[in-house]
């Protein structure tokens, strides 16, 4: 019968609010695999955690493990049976080892030859003889950060004080981290400061609450959620609901009551990103705002507690705040007594890495390949209506400010406000505000659903600080490997990516990375490929999970990004044109002739033959002909699409070139020149794809 119930909680001291629901989760997926490891099948499994606990409850869970059935191969035949058929030694020894008799022998041929076999037949423990080893789900937990308590030799995330283990009544006993299991968890620390009996394991949620402790992480920030709506509702205010904030406040406290708090309207003349920052992330307190989006010198704020008393604790973060705000405003006032170009010129003193050089340097580098790429983009849409003269001296003014506000003391209080602040102080200082907004942008996008930049001079700064950082890393050899990547080179690539996709902004990395060296960089030949082919295998591999999320075969993947033209707008084109065609009638025909080009190139390469262009006069049979013209009315600068059109017409020509000549004549030119015509079609296609990756099915 599968209607059991059975309940492990975890009792600890308060847990990092970042990181419960991620154990929660971890510790779900361990009992999950324990019991399926263990043929214990069940319902489902329900998961709870606050800060002082994790738990799952696992739901229909059944009397004992399922029956197995495994079969175990014995000796050959010959040696588990004389010539006359009897059974030897060997044969006995086999069936008895699996608590069988030669009866249950029986004979299955391998690889030529009979074997003889058994079915072992495990009929199952009970549940409750098993569910003591799931105190391995408990030990084995991992964490981003552990500690020592007591004289205890094992790590844990915090001190361990209490444990549930509880099969619907009965306790399932074991001992682990020191802690024997039990039936007793604990209340609200201080609403229900004592012991809770947990009397049935599917009555756990429903008696922590009569303890003042919601264990439903969802449940709780839905309260929170409703609380804060209601507040909202009841004030006319306008709540911005922030995500990550709704979640830390909700790993943060067992029982939740929102309050709202009241502050000085001196404090509003703050730049709002530092008065919500302040609020925020030293505070844990939602913004309010009137319904015109407007900021109020109000606060809504939670308490892990219940109404009594609330004024007071109301009043005590009144206090606290006050104190932040008061930094801030000193911050901000000292911060103006200073110009943009004295900050910018403190950056000559603060080193981006010891390496590599200074933060002043850095950013006269992404000024040199801003300009690099602004002379490849002018006549892009995305730079229309820009004057030359105007823009350049943009670009020229923003590399030279860009990263001021680093050294400003309210970024140095608050660093998620870099690029933020530089706009605000950057606008009230009178700088063009093409400049203004592309201090803040160019850190866009800040991660994987971030906004991107939306202006051109954002956008350019964006991807030029990106490429500068990974070039000036790659160079000294700080390339990232495995999960190690401590200078954020794989997220900047791919932000760089978004953008060149978003905005459909070309870009030839070989030459492109060529040049930049060149103009920028003081690297010797041999330093310049070896980095351009790292940077390109590490564009690829970012271009790979692009591609996957796109739905495109792997081999069709890869095939696009082995082209010889590495431009991420015709990557991403190729690989998904090329994926639409792949149940085409005539793709594996298209394939397998573009692969026997090709690897007759890659032979003759080899062979490092300098071949010549094409002679029309030494074209023997009018499938040369005709394969040639056709390659001669070749338009492949019309776009990905009509290049393919183009060369996948050609495959009939090409089959029937192959059917009436020999490419590899004993005639010296006739071969060289058929090689010639060849090379011309490979040279189109590997333009595109490595056609060596491509599956031809």
């Amino acid at each position: 019968m599968n209607n059991h119930s059975y309940l492990i909680e975890i009792g600890l001291e308060e847990m990092p609010a970042q990181y419960v629901r991620s154990i929660s989760e971890q510790f779900q997926k361990r009992v999950e695999n324990f019991l399926d490891e263990n043929r214990l099948s069940y319902g489902s499994i329900e998961t709870f955690a606050t800060p002082r606990r994790f738990a799952v409850l696992v739901k229909e869970l059944a009397d004992r493990q399922s029956t197995f059935e495994e079969e175990a191969k014995g000796p050959a035949k010959r040696i588990a049976q004389d010539e006359a058929g009897n059974w030897t030694k060997a044969a006995m020894g086999f069936a008895r080892g699996k608590g069988l008799t030669v009866d249950d022998i029986y004979f299955k041929e391998l690889k030529g030859e009979d074997y003889a076999y058994v079915t072992v037949r495990s009929e199952g423990l009970n549940v409750e003889e098993v569910l003591p080893e799931i105190k391995t789900c408990v030990s084995d937990m991992t964490f981003p950060v552990s500690m020592h308590w007591d004289s205890h030799e094992f790590r844990y995330i915090r001190p361990v004080h209490w444990i549930v283990s509880l099969l619907d009544k009965e306790v399932i006993p074991f001992n682990v981290l020191a802690v024997e299991a039990g039936n007793l968890s604990r209340g609200h620390r201080f609403l229900h400061n004592e012991s809770v009996e947990i009397s049935h394991a599917s009555l756990y949620e429903e008696s922590l609450e009569k303890a003042a402790v919601i264990v439903n992480q969802d449940k709780r920030k839905q309260m929170i959620k409703e609380q804060i709506e209601a507040l909202a509702k009841e004030n006319n205010y306008q709540v911005p609901l922030d995500q990550d904030l709704l979640e830390e406040v909700t790993q943060i406290v067992e029982y939740p009551t929102a309050f709202v708090g009241d502050f000085d309207e001196k404090y509003l003349s703050l730049p709002a990103p530092v008065l919500i920052t302040s609020m925020r992330e030293h505070q844990r307190y939602f913004a309010v705002e009137d319904q015109e989006g407007k900021l109020l010198p109000h606060f809504i704020a939670l308490r892990n507690g219940n109404r009594d008393h609330i004024e007071t604790v109301k009043n005590g973060n009144e206090k606290v705040l006050v104190a932040r705000l008061e930094d801030a405003m000193f911050f901000v006032k000292e911060d103006q007594k200073h110009a943009i170009d004295d900050f910018a010129q403190k950056l000559t003193d603060v080193t981006f890495h010891a390496e590599i050089g200074s933060m002043k340097q850095k950013m006269e580098r992404t000024g040199k390949i801003a300009h690099y790429l602004y002379e490849n983009w002018t006549m892009h849409e995305v730079f229309a209506g820009q004057l030359a003269t105007d823009f350049t001296q943009e670009i020229d003014r923003t590399a030279a400010i860009y990263k001021f506000d680093l050294v400003t003391q309210i970024v140095d209080e608050f660093s998620e406000l870099q690029g933020i602040i530089g706009e605000i102080y950057a606008k009230k200082a009178g700088e063009d505000p093409q400049v203004a907004t592309a201090i803040r942008e160019h850190y866009l996008p800040s991660g994987n659903a971030s906004e991107l930049p939306q202006s051109p001079l954002g956008l350019l700064f964006a991807i030029s600080d990106k490429l500068e950082s990974i070039i000036s890393f790659f160079a000294i050899g700080k390339i990232p490997s495995g999960s190690n990547d401590p200078f954020a080179l794989r997220r900047q690539m791919i932000g760089i990516l978004a953008i060149l996709e978003a905005e459909h902004l070309p870009l030839e990395w070989h030459q492109a990375l060529k040049d930049i060296f060149d103009q920028v960089y003081d690297f010797d030949q041999d330093k310049q490929v070896e980095l351009s082919q790292a940077i390109i295998q590490f564009l690829s591999d970012r271009l790979k999970n692009n591609l996957a999320d796109k739905g495109i075969r792997f081999d069709i993947s890869q095939a696009a990004r082995e082209a010889k033209y590495i431009d991420v707008l015709t990557i991403i084109q190729s690989a998904e044109l090329l994926n639409a065609h792949k149940e085409d009638e005539d793709y594996k025909d298209n394939v397998e002739a573009w692969q026997r080009i090709n690897n007759i190139i890659l032979k003759v390469s080899q062979e490092e033959v300098e071949l010549p262009l094409v002679n029309e006069d030494l074209f023997e049979s009018d499938s040369e002909r005709n394969l040639y013209q056709a390659v001669s009315d070749l338009r492949l600068d019309e776009g990905v699409e009509e290049a393919y059109e183009e060369i996948t017409a050609l495959t009939p020509l090409i089959t029937q070139f192959f059917e009436d000549n020999m490419v590899f004549t004993d005639n010296q030119d006739i071969r060289n020149n058929r090689l010639a015509l060849l090379t011309l079609i490979d040279q189109a296609i590997t333009k595109h794809y490595n056609v060596q990756a491509l599956q031809a099915k």
